[in-house]
């Protein structure tokens, strides 16, 4: 961030402090940028494909500039022409599916999932993007699975050939951070990244409790009854805390919990995109603001699109509150 100072006689006095300015790529409904904006930075682009994400994002942001598009049809140029080449941070979120080893079309050799798996690709096009408009800092984040080796050493040989000269690969816990559920992620940057933890973790009880009753009006944005599917309803009575109504096995042959009872005085397990959840008390499902707030985010950050679009949204985000963490670690590097 830029200051400007003036001298008067032996006092220095702060004239303007210039905004630290960022861009975000596959931005998803903004909660990357909700971490950065409450630390201060200012979004000036978003880029990402879905219609809904770019639409919850311009709810959020309404200054930033928004693009609704493949990335792989935009060139750095575009981007330089659009904003200039004054940019001091780029956050990335690449799609994670060619490395997550939940996912069942995972490529067998490691490289191939960084060159030849197209979503793969997505990691080269935003190294590239990074490398054309030289922010002063960028975080990219995606999943443990892109630290199985020989993946890593691949992606630092790119950012090299990009002009930065230090990596590092963070990995980080969102629940050490203020997030009443569990992720672990790793966040690739040209800094390193080690915010201070939180003391303690925030429970799901903690973080839902004082949400009024989805059945009934209320003012909160996305937070309205969502029904079960029929094939559940008259099962759901029976549900414990911790056990589901649905179970399926991912890639790697781990069994999976879908439709599970959360339990109130634990952190609610990974929330992703298809991730539903029953309340810890009641016989429903958790409604999107409900899911939000497990995820970290404040109420004023809304959610548009369809029901399973708005669940999507959150699944697939990074929490802001693990987000603005790191945003903090960036301010004092900038």
């Amino acid at each position: 961030m830029l200051q400007i100072y003036i001298g008067i006689g032996n006092a220095v006095i702060k004239l303007l402090e210039m905004p630290k300015k960022f861009i975000d790529l596959f931005s998803g409904a903004g909660g990357f940028s909700r971490g950065f904006y409450e630390e201060g930075f200012t979004p000036i682009l978003a880029i990402d494909n879905d219609p809904d994400c770019i639409q919850s994002y311009s709810s959020n942001f309404p200054s930033a500039i928004t693009i609704e598009k493949d990335i792989r049809r935009i060139t750095s140029r575009d981007l330089i022409d659009i904003v200039g080449e004054d940019v001091d941070v780029i956050i990335a979120s690449p799609p994670c599916e060619a490395f997550t080893t939940i996912s069942h079309n995972i490529m067998e050799d490691p490289l191939d999932r960084l060159y030849t798996d197209p979503r793969g690709r997505l990691m080269l096009k935003t190294i590239e993007i990074i490398g054309d408009l030289k922010p002063e800092i960028f975080v990219i984040e995606n999943v443990p699975g892109i630290l199985i080796d020989p993946i890593p050493r691949f992606i630092e040989k790119e950012l090299h050939r990009a002009g930065y000269n230090k990596i590092y690969f963070n990995l980080l816990k969102a629940e050490d951070y203020g997030t009443p559920s569990v992720r672990k992620r790793v966040f690739i940057s040209n800094i390193l990244i080690k915010p201070e933890k939180k003391k303690r973790n925030i429970r799901v009880w903690e973080a839902i409790q004082d949400l009024p009753d989805p059945r009934y009006p209320n003012p909160i944005e996305n937070h309205f009854y969502i029904p079960l599917p029929q094939r559940f309803r008259k099962k759901v009575s029976r549900l414990r805390w911790g056990s589901a109504l649905n179970y399926y096995i991912g890639g790697n042959k781990r069994e999976y919990k879908h439709y599970m009872r959360l339990h109130p005085r634990k952190l609610a397990p990974v929330i992703m995109g298809r991730s539903r959840f029953i309340h810890p008390y009641e016989d429903r499902l958790i409604t999107i603001r409900e899911q939000a707030r497990l995820m970290g985010y404040p109420d004023r950050h809304v959610f548009r699109g369809g029901i399973e679009k708005m669940y999507n949204q959150v699944g697939e985000s990074v929490p802001p509150t693990l987000a603005q963490a790191i945003a903090r670690e960036v301010a004092k590097q900038i």
